[in-house]
């Protein structure tokens, strides 16, 4: 059960990047289809997927965040996604700014994904210190 959920929790996270870095490309073309209702909607049940997939995992390992360094580091670094996301996507002012978010955004999924793959809270910066 554990793999099952695991595979569709890495899948939703696939899907998930994949989908705002689509969605990037398209406010970078000033693109219409940003607005469509799907691309609106779709992200919210994949990331409910996502969220309640990471639940269920941490559950069944006992890994919680405030407990495990390396889980308390990839909340907090989803936190800072969400923030830079919905910056580059809805909030922010300047074409610049939201390329910005964006590049950060994608800089810091980059670093979730370091730290999920090493299980070290500091992740690919580990190499940097």
């Amino acid at each position: 059960m554990y793999l099952l959920v695991k595979y569709i929790h890495v899948a939703s996270v696939v899907i998930s990047v994949t989908g705002f870095f689509l969605r990037g490309i398209l406010m970078l073309r000033s693109s219409p289809l940003l607005a469509a209702r799907w691309i609106r909607v779709l992200p919210h049940v994949n990331d409910t997927i996502l969220l309640t997939a990471a639940l269920t995992l941490a559950a069944m390992s006992g890994q919680y965040p405030f407990v495990d360094n390396w889980v308390t580091a990839k909340v907090f670094g989803v936190i800072a996604y969400i923030i830079l996301g919905s910056l580059a996507l809805q909030v922010g002012r300047t074409l610049a700014s939201r390329i910005a978010c964006w590049l950060a955004a994608m800089t810091v999924f980059g670093w979730i994904l370091s730290v999920a793959l090493t299980r070290q809270p500091m992740g690919f910066l580990v190499f940097a210190i």
